[in-house]
């Protein structure tokens, strides 16, 4: 049997490791759309803080989520930038 220590290893490198595939993926044929996102799902730093996950309100207009391109337009309140 595995020691805990090596199991949380384990989940830490991979949810590390799934943050990496994202990022480059929003990279690509992703757009940043702002004012859509709900409390806590933002994707990126901004609004005063520095990590994904700390939007405080939804609908924020200076938050964002990465969306496929084109696909902001079509969301109520989003704004491509």
């Amino acid at each position: 049997m595995r020691s805990p220590s090596t199991l949380i290893a384990a989940a830490v490198t991979a949810a590390l490791s799934i943050g990496l595939v994202v990022d480059a993926h929003a990279e690509g044929d992703q757009e940043k759309c702002y004012g859509v996102v709900k409390a806590g799902k933002n994707d990126c730093a901004a609004n005063g803080h520095a990590c994904a996950g700390q939007a405080k309100t939804d609908g924020d207009a200076q938050e964002f989520l990465a969306v496929p391109a084109g696909t902001c337009a079509r969301l109520v309140n989003g704004t491509a930038g």
